[in-house]
């Protein structure tokens, strides 16, 4: 999985929770993972523009405090992209365990 596919499985993973803006949706992946990962502005928006491009997430501008917001949300095609994402990963993650651990 590259980074992007990468990127965009964590962006649906944080949908998951809630709605959020693009800027919360970052700062969530930087505190979720540790500070271990970050979702530099110049990645996610294109990630967030093509998850909504191809019906995975939507988008509505919300005013908050006097400044518009665009606040992005899971749709039902992303919550079953994300399950199967997290299906691959987990499938990947053990195989890797398995080669580092010395089993198999």
């Amino acid at each position: 999985m590259n980074r992007t596919e990468q990127l965009r499985m964590l962006v649906l993973a944080v949908l998951a929770r809630q709605p959020e803006h693009g800027y919360a949706i970052a700062q969530a992946i930087k505190t979720r993972s540790e500070g271990l990962l970050a979702a530099r502005e110049g990645m996610l928006y294109p990630v967030l523009h093509a998850l909504e491009a191809d019906g995975l997430i939507s988008s509505a501008e919300q005013e908050v405090g006097g400044r518009t917001r665009r606040e992005y949300r899971l749709t039902d095609a992303g919550q079953r992209a994300l399950g199967q994402k997290r299906a691959e990963w987990e499938g990947q993650t053990r195989a890797i365990r398995n080669i580092l651990g010395g089993t198999a």
